[in-house]
């Protein structure tokens, strides 16, 4: 399996989880899915991680965004694990985490991570679209935990630039302007924006939020 890049389809798995036998596919249905990775069960990092994701399970779904963890460890792990993470983090799991044992899936989106070791996955992130392809990729050292607002924002980014002809400039927030797409021309902008814009630079052009509905 070659190294997978933005826009590549996602490969499907079927995989044992917390929560039981799931095909990916079938689990992300016509939704989007978030995928991240753990080095092992009973990491202080991931622990905090998966309490995060937890509590921003509601936010995630707002999004039609489905959550799935992975850990190279056991079901039965996972599943005592998850009684820490609820303890620890004041919160309740609630969604599947992976058991790769067999590093299957691990292999398959590249997660292994010789540098540290044959067997850790390294801390990745991926949010994979309706189509089933690749939007977004991050990996994480081990030392760093994973920021879950960052996460959302990339997904209203995401969601709002699929469906509009428009990016998102830095540090954007929902509500906030956004850049037309160079390959619209002003003209043509003036009817697919109705809010107006404002030219800043010939290639600069900002606007506000198109609705998202």
């Amino acid at each position: 399996m070659g190294t997978l890049r933005l826009g590549d389809k996602a490969p499907d798995f079927d995989a044992e989880t917390s929560e039981g036998k799931i095909n990916f596919y079938d689990y992300i249905g016509d939704g989007w899915a978030i995928l991240f990775s753990h080095p092992a069960d009973y990491t202080p990092v991931c622990t905090t991680e998966l309490g995060a994701a937890s509590k921003y399970k509601a936010e995630f779904e707002k999004r039609n965004v489905k959550v799935l963890a992975l850990s190279v460890d056991g079901v039965e792990s996972h599943k005592d694990w998850i009684k820490d993470i609820n303890e620890t983090q004041q919160t309740t799991v609630n969604f599947p985490i992976i058991a790769d044992e067999d590093r299957k899936v691990s292999e398959l989106y590249d997660m292994i991570h010789p540098n540290a070791s044959e067997t850790f996955t390294v801390r990745s992130v991926y949010v994979i679209g309706p189509d089933k392809t690749i939007k977004l990729m991050i990996t994480y050292p081990a030392s760093t935990g994973r920021n879950f607002a960052e996460l959302l924002r990339v997904i209203d980014s995401l969601q709002l630039t699929a469906y509009h002809k428009v990016a998102t400039p830095a540090d954007w927030k929902p509500g906030e302007d956004v850049v037309i797409s160079p390959s619209i021309s002003s003209e043509d902008a003036k009817g697919m924006f109705p809010k107006g814009f404002k030219e800043v630079k010939p290639y600069l052009r900002m606007t506000p939020q198109p609705n998202l509905n």
